[in-house]
């Protein structure tokens, strides 16, 4: 029996599916069921990271988002914020600059937790869903310190990720069935309330 553990980035994941219209309606979803599906049966799950932030200036973003990680928390997932900071931009094509938020500290949220998490032998393996090229120096970090632990890619659908394949022990590319059968139920009971699927996310 090999111990997993998922480390799931949260927005490189959603920009994944936003990217793709035909992707909306995949962006209910259950988080431990997907991961259920990218491993195998005989594998133990012994952790689930959900790395993300909350777009405090869209109230209505924001509310979506909410209802996503409260029936997440009710499967299990462990929830990580970092945190939106405003940007000065340049367009590319006038030159004008502009302010805009960026997201921050996943990137450090999820090498220090990757890292914690092998130092209390909380995996075997370690699954990093993400195709961000800037968590290289931390799947690096955590091979050099604990050669023993395998650690592997989930590259989001319509993502490369190739310099990631590069630097890890094994990859695993979701496809469309892995988002499919890896949905919440439209409608979800909580302690005597029904949590609604957001009708931009049908």
């Amino acid at each position: 029996m090999t111990r997993i553990a998922f480390f799931i980035d949260g927005f490189n994941l959603y920009h994944s599916l936003d990217d793709n219209k035909s992707y909306h309606k995949y962006k209910w979803l259950n988080l431990a069921r997907l991961s259920n599906n990218l491993i195998k049966k005989s594998d133990t799950i012994t952790k689930i990271y959900y790395f993300t932030a909350l777009a405090h200036w869209d109230q209505k973003k924001v509310a979506k988002h909410k209802l996503l990680i409260r029936a997440l928390e009710l499967q299990g997932v462990e929830i990580v914020y970092g945190k939106f900071k405003m940007r000065d931009k340049t367009c590319f094509k006038c030159g004008h600059t502009y302010r805009s938020h960026e997201e921050k500290q996943t990137d450090v949220n999820i090498a220090i937790t990757l890292f914690s998490s092998a130092i209390n032998d909380v995996y075997d393996k370690a699954i990093i869903l993400s195709g961000d090229s800037d968590l290289i120096p931390a799947i690096k970090a955590v091979k050099n310190t604990f050669p023993a632990k395998n650690i592997g890619v989930a590259i989001p659908i319509g993502r490369t990720a190739q310099e990631l394949i590069n630097v890890t022990d094994f990859h695993i590319r979701i496809k469309e069935k892995h988002l499919r059968t890896s949905l919440f139920p439209q409608e979800i009971d909580i302690d005597g309330k029904k949590l609604l699927c957001p009708a931009t996310w049908k």
